[in-house]
């Protein structure tokens, strides 16, 4: 049962004060695997499935709930066993803010209840650890059982709070109409393209690529995601652009036109901001194309996550092969190692030779044009390669590829 304001909190004698301080030092310092588990049981389950397929709200989760576990602890380290203050520090209130601006409600805070259960366990096996005085022991869990519930009861209930009150906030700004126009268009409402059209100030008849732009940092930059997302604009050659803030840390955008930008030169125009990502889905045309070039951008951003990739930029057509071969990271990376033997350690330039030699179907001229190098120098790459592949390019040349191009997405440390 969770403790009334009014009610007299519990007084721990001065030997379980002691041990409740050196164990909450302990969980001021939590193990990674300790971390882990608190993440998989917060996103966990059916009811948190929509928050768990999305990169940016899992990451705000996951913030959260080590920034719960350590406000928690370091309160304890301070005034063992008594009252904690609800936490609405800024991870928290950044992930209950994007999970207003998706459309959740405080359901969504179901996480820290999740994630409560896990702490619970470990913090239990701490308090054994402590001491074998059956006495203290019991004293020591009666206060902790109390002090966790009602510590988390507390954060979900200011938290739900502030939630409401940015919904409020926003249900009365022009960002509500147009998230709400593009909700409806995204589950196929029977909204008019007229009416979408007046509410969104964007023609929805031609032709759209959509993007997702979003921010890796722990407090993304507002002013750094809409830069990105003007130079997404000016590199794709379109002249206005429809951007829905998604979160504090993503901007969903629709471009006119059917030709994306190139990924190379994107990817120059944003390197002064490295912790930007940027997913692209396929060109489309009207209300479905749409719906569609954004399904396809929100793949492709989940895929970059679940395999956490150093690629700055994805399009949906270089990793619709990539998804359906990276379901099993496990089984992915095996079938690098399986593949590429030693290759797969081999020095970039090496990698990326044999893939273009592959692009161009074995032909070193071409391959040599499209790497801006000398003929003899693919030909010597290639040698060299052919030493360290388990098996001859020319009797393997199609899986090869396929695991060189998975290997560039998952990053040099796949398959070791």
């Amino acid at each position: 049962m969770v403790q009334s304001a009014a009610s007299p909190w519990p007084t721990l004698s001065p030997e379980a004060r002691d041990l409740f301080r050196r164990g909450a030092e302990i969980v001021l310092h939590p193990r990674a695997e300790w971390i882990e588990e608190l993440h998989e049981a917060s996103l966990g389950g059916g009811s948190m499935r929509a928050v768990a397929e999305d990169p940016v709200l899992t990451e705000g989760t996951k913030r959260a709930n080590l920034a719960n576990l350590l406000h928690w602890a370091a309160a304890n380290v301070q005034r063992p066993g008594e009252r904690v203050a609800a936490n609405l520090n800024r991870e928290v209130l950044d992930g209950a803010r994007d999970m207003v601006r998706r459309g959740f409600d405080s359901g969504g805070l179901d996480a820290y209840r999740r994630a409560q259960g896990v702490a619970w366990r470990r913090w239990i096996e701490i308090c054994f650890d402590l001491t074998s005085d059956p006495v203290l022991l019991r004293e020591l869990l009666d206060v902790s059982s109390l002090s966790i519930t009602t510590f988390i009861e507390d954060t979900v209930a200011a938290v739900s709070e502030r939630m409401a009150a940015e919904r409020s906030e926003l249900t009365r700004g022009a960002h509500a109409e147009r998230r709400a126009t593009v909700t409806l268009l995204l589950e196929g409402a029977p909204i008019s393209r007229s009416r979408a059209e007046a509410q969104l100030g964007y023609p929805l008849a031609g032709p759209h690529t959509a993007a997702i732009v979003w921010s890796g940092s722990a407090t993304p930059s507002s002013q750094q995601l809409e830069t990105a997302a003007e130079t997404l604009m000016r590199a794709s050659g379109a002249s206005h652009r429809l951007t829905v803030v998604a979160s504090a840390a993503a901007l969903w955008v629709w471009l006119p036109g059917r030709t994306p930008p190139r990924a190379d030169r994107l990817a120059e125009d944003l390197a002064p901001h490295p912790d930007v990502r940027v997913a692209l889905g396929r060109p489309g045309s009207g209300i479905d194309g749409f719906r569609r070039s954004h399904l396809d951008a929100a793949a492709t951003q989940r895929m970059l996550a679940r395999l956490t990739s150093p690629q700055q930029i994805a399009r949906y057509q270089d990793i619709q092969l990539l998804a359906l071969l990276t379901g099993d990271p496990a089984q992915a990376g095996e079938f690098i190692a399986d593949t590429l033997g030693e290759l797969r350690h081999a020095d970039a330039e090496t990698r990326e030779t044999v893939r273009a030699y592959v692009h161009e179907l074995g032909n070193t001229t071409r391959t040599a044009e499209r790497l801006y190098t000398h003929r003899n120098t693919v030909v010597r790459r290639l040698a060299r390669a052919g030493e360290l592949l388990p098996r001859p390019l020319t009797e393997n040349a199609v899986d090869v590829a396929v695991a060189l191009e998975t290997l560039r997405w998952l990053g040099s440390g796949a398959g070791s």
